[in-house]
């Protein structure tokens, strides 16, 4: 249901959508493939996560200030999204750490680089489903930001809004 809500309050409300946005291409879909690209290792790999992992908490700090109703609510909402893409981090570091034991388990040094290779590639794939669907979720939110809508679950809860059409 549409409600009354200023250009203004529009703007901020999608606000930390694109922030995530940003950080889902910024840090994900260019910095690590750039990492890799310059070989600097799995310890590479720590910047995106660190990277994304400073935007999110940014993101969940903000989201627990108390500003106008509809602004909170995309700021939660955006908070919520963004468990997906944790999510996807953490199931890319148990493959990972599995990846890593099973090399470790391997009789020649070639096999053992081999497996490694091979594992660590095929963990990277839960990070990259967690940033896509991360993305559509925030693109949809957007969506819903700049048709004046709150997400449904938070709708009901939050008091009406005071501020008129401008």
């Amino acid at each position: 249901m549409p409600l009354l809500i200023s250009d203004a309050e529009v703007k901020r409300a999608q606000l930390p959508h694109n922030l995530m946005i940003s950080g889902l291409f910024g840090f994900n879909l260019l910095m690590a493939p750039a990492v890799i690209a310059l070989k600097t290792g799995m310890a590479g790999l720590l910047i995106p996560l660190l990277s994304t992992g400073a935007l999110i908490g940014y993101i969940y700090w903000r989201s627990q200030k108390t500003t106008s109703p509809f602004v909170d609510m995309h700021w939660q909402l955006a908070f919520r999204n963004s468990r997906w893409l944790l999510l996807g981090y953490a199931i890319t570091a148990a493959l990972v750490l599995l990846g890593w034991l099973i090399s470790l388990s391997a009789r020649d040094a070639s096999m053992a680089h081999i497996i490694w290779t091979a594992l660590t590639r095929i963990a990277i794939l839960p990070t990259l489903a967690g940033v896509m669907v991360t993305a559509i979720m925030e693109a949809g939110a957007i969506s819903q930001a700049s048709r004046q809508q709150a997400p449904d679950n938070q709708a009901a809860s939050a008091p009406p809004p005071v501020t008129p059409l401008q």
